[in-house]
């Protein structure tokens, strides 16, 4: 556990550092599937990977003292870490879940937990007063991105909490985009928080995981034991990768925002641009609250093109920034979330909270800022259409 009280530090020092047994400053991947006992009932404090593993061990230890949280669990992906947490809830439970969410969220929600007897409805969470007006007797849970995927729109997840809490309605925040080096949601009244850690803490496109953190004993007991339950487990050698993506995650979103700021300065003032969506944005939605809830707007973009500029063309003519899915690796990123991201989500619902087939989201990498632009500006001018 680290000793200081500054993130900086925590990233590097925080968790399970040091290997107590050798000294090591890196935790040792402890690649084995099971664990010598010393006798019937007589371990070492370790049986069987899936129950517990020394590497994920340390990972989850981080990643709970991060967000500041009671404890953490690792899991192979972000959505079965989505996938532990929901499965919190039983049959004729009913889940809210913000207005535009990340398509497999939704996907999860209505193809899989559908067939439980677990069912959703879509609630516009930016207002708290209607936010209110649509909590049932059988809702119990809520989850929250905030900013939300792809429209970067903005939650007060504390005004959210204040009021699930008075119905017993369980929140439930994603926190991907902004990571607990700018956004503490536990902090702000939230049970539990999840990662898809693909992206950001790992920060390298080299590795699939996902984290949960909650924030009190009774909900760790059991999301423990639905983790060794359900066993969708992160394996020891992506559970070292992800600790070594988190260690720089610091220095990596310092560049990341700093890039991200000047990518959103160049596209307000193109003319090309129909619309920018980014929580930094002093005109845009939930501003202030995002502004008293996070250390800045993040790094996530999205952005529409102008009528008379074709966007499968601005897609083709990139150079350095990748048309690829995912999002936070240490290189720009862009995709189309109706076709791709949000492709699960059926064309009349996105069409309803406003993701266009015109959409664009910008994930901007760490690369010179001015490469970045250079391609972002060659590629808009190759598309319009004349």
């Amino acid at each position: 556990m680290s000793k200081s009280n500054n993130i900086e530090t925590t990233l590097i020092h925080g968790g399970i550092s040091i290997d107590e047994r050798t000294g090591a400053v890196n935790i040792p991947i402890y690649q084995t599937s099971t664990y010598k006992q010393d006798g019937l009932g007589k371990m070492r404090g370790y049986e069987y990977s899936r129950t517990g593993n020394p590497t994920r061990e340390a990972l989850e230890a981080l990643i709970a003292e991060l967000e500041n949280g009671y404890a953490g669990f690792a899991f192979a992906s972000g959505m079965a870490a989505l996938t532990a947490v929901l499965s919190l809830l039983k049959s004729g439970d009913r889940v809210l879940i913000s207005s535009n969410v990340y398509g497999g969220t939704f996907r999860l929600l209505d193809k899989i937990f559908n067939h439980f007897n677990i069912t959703y409805t879509i609630a516009d969470t930016t207002d708290l007063s209607a936010y209110e007006k649509a909590i049932a007797p059988d809702v119990k849970a809520v989850v929250i991105e905030s900013p939300a995927n792809p429209l970067m729109t903005i939650t007060d997840i504390k005004g959210i909490s204040e009021i699930s809490h008075k119905h017993g309605v369980l929140v439930i925040v994603d926190n991907t985009f902004m990571t607990p080096y700018l956004q503490r949601p536990i902090d702000l009244g939230a049970d539990i928080v999840v990662h898809s850690a693909t992206k950001y803490l790992g920060g390298h496109s080299d590795v699939v995981a996902g984290l949960a953190v909650v924030n009190n004993k009774e909900l760790a007991q059991k999301i423990a034991f639905i983790q060794n339950s359900t066993g969708g487990v992160l394996q020891p050698f992506d559970s070292f990768l992800l600790i070594r993506g988190i260690k720089t995650l610091g220095v990596r979103l310092d560049r990341h925002v700093e890039n991200a700021e000047k990518s959103v300065e160049f596209l307000v003032s193109n003319p090309a641009v129909k619309k920018v969506y980014y929580p930094g944005l002093k005109s845009s939605q939930g501003y202030e609250i995002n502004k008293s809830q996070a250390k800045n707007g993040g790094v996530m973009i999205s952005f529409e093109l102008k009528e008379n500029y074709n966007i499968e063309v601005f897609f083709e003519s990139l150079n350095l920034v990748t048309l690829a899915e995912s999002l936070g690796g240490v290189e720009s990123l862009v995709c189309h979330p109706s076709s791709m991201t949000h492709a699960s989500i059926p064309a009349d619902i996105r069409k309803k909270v406003g993701i266009t087939d015109g959409l664009i989201r910008l994930s901007v990498g760490i690369e010179k800022i001015d490469d970045i632009l250079s391609d972002l500006k060659q590629a808009i001018e190759k598309s319009e259409v004349k």
